[in-house]
């Protein structure tokens, strides 16, 4: 049974333990971050591994939003601008996000915790301010939307993030519980849209942000009313992944923040540090993927394909001509 988690690893290569952890546990994906990628190679393997120690194709994740937050860089992947930066308009962020995708691939890689669908504001913080496409709602998720389907084209299953919207809120969750002090009326009218547009979209992944219009107390990982919202009036209905555990913005013990998660509604915890001692406690308290979750799951990787070849040179000549012009 396939248990409910994402799980890291400590580093370039998968250790007998780790793998024997992922043997028993069988996580429904992985995550990669820079200390886990060297060369293409190295990269290569590492993936092949992670699979294999679970015996089927599972998800490998990375965060590669470009810019800030970007965790393959050259020669392994180009450079690639923050998204208040990105120059060329909506055909070069198709463009951009089509070659992110064979960069990914390339490497075994074929889920990205991307776009971000949060809508800049003036209580932005800054870390998140320079990924936000817009403060136009409405050109957050005609961008976000060409993102996410460049992606699937290329076979990389995007997850949008971070819902229902991180704009609004005061503080970096890396560091610091976020509030969002706007009415529900507010939300409605400005930072929900991006996520009512994109409802349809195969994966998300889950704020630590307390909406105090919807729940006074609890940041929205760890809400059920701010998922039921989520689910039932902005209607999202893919599987829905918290953002990272360890994250200084949720409080208690890790196994107790992956129970809260679960129990409030989530699909899937997220766990990224690859400290074993770290997974064996949260594992436990995961449960295993069943009913609406498991179609979820399963839909979302139903979304997941080979892509068609592509001319890789072709493409990036037009993005660099667009992002010229646009500059």
């Amino acid at each position: 049974m396939t248990t409910a988690v994402i799980l890291g690893c400590s580093g370039p290569e998968l250790s007998c333990d780790e793998a024997a952890l992922f043997r028993e546990a069988d996580p429904w994906g992985f995550i990669l971050f820079r200390r886990n990628v060297t060369d293409l190679e190295q990269l290569r393997h590492l993936t092949h591994a992670l699979r294999d120690s679970v015996g089927w194709e599972a998800p490998v994740f990375v965060d590669q939003e470009g810019g800030t937050v970007q965790r393959l860089r050259p020669p392994l992947a180009r450079d690639w601008a923050d998204a208040n930066a990105q120059a060329g308009g909506i055909d070069a962020i198709r463009l951009r996000h089509r070659l992110m995708a064979a960069e990914l691939r390339a490497g075994g890689i074929d889920g990205n915790c991307a776009p971000v669908i949060d809508v800049a504001g003036p209580d932005t913080h800054p870390f998140l301010q320079r990924r936000i496409w817009s403060a136009d709602p409405a050109e957050v998720a005609r961008l976000a939307r060409a993102a996410a389907e460049a992606m699937l084209d290329g076979g990389v299953l995007p997850v949008v993030k971070h819902l229902p919207g991180h704009g609004a809120a005061n503080a970096d969750t890396h560091h610091d519980l976020a509030r969002c002090h706007r009415s529900l009326a507010e939300l409605e009218a400005h930072d929900f849209i991006p996520v009512r547009a994109l409802a349809d979209l195969p994966l998300g992944m889950t704020s630590h942000v307390v909406y105090e219009a919807l729940d006074p107390d609890t940041p929205a990982t760890h809400s059920a009313t701010v998922l039921g919202y989520l689910r039932d009036t902005l209607g999202f209905d893919g599987l829905l992944m918290t953002d990272d555990l360890n994250m200084n913005a949720l409080g208690g013990a890790l196994p107790d923040r992956a129970a809260r998660a679960i129990a409030a509604g989530c699909d899937v915890v997220l766990h990224c540090s690859g400290d074993l001692a770290e997974m064996q406690g949260v594992i436990p308290e995961c449960g295993t993927l069943s009913g609406k979750a498991l179609e979820r799951a399963e839909r979302a990787l139903a979304a997941r394909h080979k892509p068609a070849p592509i001319d890789i040179d072709a493409l990036s000549a037009e993005f660099e001509r667009l992002t010229t012009l646009g500059a």
